[in-house]
């Protein structure tokens, strides 16, 4: 994919570089979200070896036997395990496909909320493996993480659209983030992919920001640009490994008016030349506090004018929505 589409933007000129550079980065960012929604983003200060160590522990839970994993076994939006068939990421566009070939390790925010009602539904302990101590500790840290590079994305994003810095990160005090810890194994665990069958199916993500940690690979990340603004149709993802993938989902593109665009993604499935290809994503989804009301910025900045929302009742039924039942 052309640069132009997908930027690398380094983050160290936001956090320490003069206005100038902050301006330059400002017109890049925007110009980037209005076209595929996605950057990817270095000088975000997070080793690599942390990010390895998550994957060596999450492997050694999604090869254990089915039984042992059965224990942890969740719901779309829940916690624990998202087993063979939960999930099927397409229906959230509406199209019927088979269910998305893969396992997922799925957490979220714990810290108690003030309302129990919220708090039964957004802030529920998280599940950890027993088999595999190594993985609350390395998780906890790398969300701590996470959580600190989504506030500098919020200010910057907020920056970007020629507003305070915290117009969005001000939502974001008691977030309720999720991560998934997505395996994508080869076709001798998942067996052949069915017509129109994927890892992941074609879909946007349906919060604020998401941060991703990919591997490059034959069946990995594809964007889509539309053709009829220039764009080139579903694209290979571009790949550093150095940097994170950030792409906004739905809820923020509502925010922003249209402004910018939701990147729609999809993970192919296992390829016909590798069939044991084996890849391992890193998902945070960025979320806002509970309650937060969702206004889309109005013109020039915005350009369409959406009813106002709750940002969680709007991400429950898109949670809902990519449920197999």
């Amino acid at each position: 994919m052309t640069e132009p589409r997908i930027p690398t933007i380094d983050l160290r000129p936001w956090l320490d570089g003069d206005a100038e550079a902050r301006a330059a980065l400002a017109l890049t960012v925007d110009q980037a979200l209005r076209t595929a929604g996605f950057l990817l983003v270095t000088g975000h200060g997070v080793e690599p070896e942390l990010r390895a160590r998550i994957r060596a522990a999450a492997r050694d839970f999604f090869l254990l036997p089915p039984e042992a994993k059965r224990r942890y076994e969740a719901r779309v939006g829940g916690r624990g395990w998202l087993g063979p068939g939960a999930e099927a990421n397409a229906y959230a566009e509406g199209t019927e496909t088979p269910p998305d070939l893969k396992e997922s390790l799925t957490f979220a925010t714990h810290e108690p909320y003030e309302d129990p009602v919220v708090n039964a539904e957004w802030y529920a302990p998280n599940v950890w493996p027993a088999e595999i101590p190594a993985l609350r500790p390395l998780c906890e840290e790398y969300l701590a993480r996470m959580a600190g590079l989504e506030k500098e994305l919020l200010s910057l994003l907020g920056y970007a659209l020629g507003l305070e810095p915290d117009f969005f990160s001000r939502h974001m005090d008691r977030p309720t983030y999720g991560f998934n810890i997505n395996w994508y194994p080869g076709t001798e665990v998942v067996g052949e992919p069915e017509p129109g069958q994927f890892r992941i199916g074609p879909h946007t993500d349906f919060g604020t920001v998401t941060i991703l940690d990919r591997q490059a690979g034959k069946g990995g990340l594809q964007v889509y640009t539309d053709p009829a603004e220039g764009g080139a149709g579903w694209e290979d993802a571009p790949y550093d490994p150095a940097a994170f993938t950030i792409n906004i989902g739905d809820l923020m593109a509502r925010w922003t008016g249209d402004r910018w665009r939701s990147g729609r993604h999809r993970v192919l499935p296992p390829p016909a030349d590798a069939p044991g290809e084996e890849l391992m994503s890193l998902v945070y989804f960025g979320e806002c506090t509970p309650g937060t009301l969702v206004e889309s910025v109005p013109a020039p900045v915005g350009r369409v004018a959406y009813p106002p929302v709750d940002s969680h009742v709007y991400l429950r039924e898109k949670l809902n929505s990519i449920t197999v039942e």
